[in-house]
C-alpha cells in the first residue's frame, strides 16, 4: 500500500507555520510515514528553509499527483499570494490572513475531491483573518463551512489518550446550562461514531464528572444526579459502550493507562489541562464528524519567535504522523 497523501496548508506566513513545516518535512520518520504536499507560497517557504537550515529543496507542482516524493524534496503547490515587499514576521497582516485562508481552502478542496487522504493544519491568527476580511474565527469554522458540516467534533489525542469535548468556547457559567442529559446522549453517540470512522471499535468511553467527587450524590452539586448519570444509564440501556460519571481527577489517568478508549470532557479546560499536562507538545487536535480527516497542531502562530528558527516542530510532526496513522482506517460519512 502506498503511503497516505497528506496536504498541509502553510499557515499564517508571518508566524512559525512555514518553519515548523520545513523542520517536520526534513524528519526521516515523516518521510517514512506519509507523502506530503504543502499548500503555500514558494518565496516564504524557501525563506523558512533557509532560516531553519534544513536540507530541503522546493519542488513546485500544480497537482498532488505530480509530487516527487523523494527524501529531501518539499512538494509545494505555490499560490504565490505574498508580496515580500509588504511582508514582515510577527505582524498581524490582512495579506497574510487572507493567504492563510487560501491555503486552507485549497487543502480542503483537494481532500473533498478525494485527492488527498487527510489535511494536517498549521497555526493561523484570528486577527489576521479579520484584517484579511475572512469572516471565520478559526480552523474549525472554516472546515465546517467548506465541508458542509454543521457541528464538527473536536478530539485531542496524546500518547494514546483520546479526549472529546462536550462544550468548548463558552464561559463556565454558560457551560453549566449546556450539561444536559439530551446533549450528553447526542455527543456520546456522535463521538462513538467518530471513533468508529477512525477505526477504533473496541473499548468503552468514559464520561468525566463535573463536580468534586462527582457531586457525592448531590452534596456538591446536582448535575451528576439530574443529568449526567441518567444520560449514561439510558445510553447503556440502548447498548452504547459508555460508563461514568468518573471523577475528573482520575478518569484521564485511567484512560491514559488504557482502561477506556476515550473520555468525554465536559468543558474546555478540563480536557485541555489533562492532555497538555500529559504531553504538551504531542497533544494533537483531530476534527471529527466531517467527510474528510483533519489533524492539527494545538498551538498558535508564536509571532514573538517567528523568523528566528527557534520554533519546535514536535507538534507538527505528530500531527502529520497522526494523520498518516488514521487515514488508512478513516471511513467517510
Amino acid at each position: 500500500m502506498s503511503k497516505p497523501l497528506i496536504v498541509i496548508p502553510m499557515g499564517d506566513p508571518a508566524g512559525i507555520g512555514p518553519e515548523i513545516v520545513a523542520k517536520a518535512l526534513a524528519e526521516p520518520n515523516v518521510f517514512t510515514a506519509a507523502r506530503c504536499v504543502i499548500i503555500g507560497d514558494k518565496k516564504v517557504m524557501e525563506q523558512a528553509i533557509e532560516i531553519t537550515g534544513v536540507n530541503l529543496t522546493v519542488e513546485t507542482i500544480k497537482e498532488p499527483e505530480e509530487g516527487k516524493f523523494e527524501a529531501g524534496i518539499l512538494n509545494l503547490i505555490d499560490l504565490d499570494n505574498i508580496d515580500m515587499d509588504q511582508f514582515a514576521f510577527g505582524k498581524v497582516s490582512g495579506m497574510c490572513g487572507k493567504a492563510a485562508y487560501d491555503y486552507i481552502a485549497e487543502s480542503i478542496r483537494l481532500a473533498n475531491e478525494g485527492r488527498a487522504d487527510a489535511v494536517a493544519t498549521t497555526p493561523i491568527n484570528k486577527e489576521a483573518l479579520k484584517a484579511g476580511e475572512i469572516h471565520f474565527i478559526g480552523h474549525t469554522e472554516i472546515f465546517s463551512a467548506l465541508t458542509d458540516t454543521e457541528d464538527p467534533l473536536t478530539m485531542f489525542e496524546t500518547n494514546g489518550l483520546r479526549v472529546f469535548f462536550l462544550t468548548r468556547h463558552v464561559s463556565l457559567r454558560q457551560m453549566l446550562d449546556l450539561i444536559t442529559k439530551d446533549r450528553i446522549k447526542d455527543y456520546v453517540k456522535r463521538c462513538l461514531e467518530a471513533l468508529r470512522r477512525l477505526g477504533v471499535e473496541d473499548g468503552t468511553m468514559a464520561i468525566a464528572g463535573l463536580n468534586p467527587h462527582c457531586g457525592e450524590h448531590g452534596l456538591f452539586g446536582d448535575e451528576e444526579v439530574n443529568e449526567i448519570t441518567p444520560a449514561v444509564l439510558e445510553l447503556q440501556a440502548e447498548g452504547y459502550p459508555v460508563t461514568g460519571p468518573i471523577g475528573a481527577d482520575s478518569v484521564f489517568h485511567q484512560a491514559a493507562q488504557g482502561r477506556y478508549n476515550s473520555v468525554l470532557s465536559l468543558y474546555h479546560d478540563q480536557g485541555h489541562i489533562a492532555t497538555k499536562t500529559l504531553d504538551f507538545d504531542r497533544t494533537i487536535s483531530i476534527t471529527n464528524g466531517m467527510p474528510i480527516l483533519r489533524t492539527s497542531v494545538d498551538h498558535g502562530t508564536a509571532f514573538d519567535i517567528a523568523g528566528k528558527g527557534e520554533a519546535s516542530a514536535v507538534s507538527m510532526i505528530e500531527a502529520i504522523l497522526l494523520a498518516a496513522k488514521y487515514s488508512p482506517c478513516f471511513k467517510k460519512a
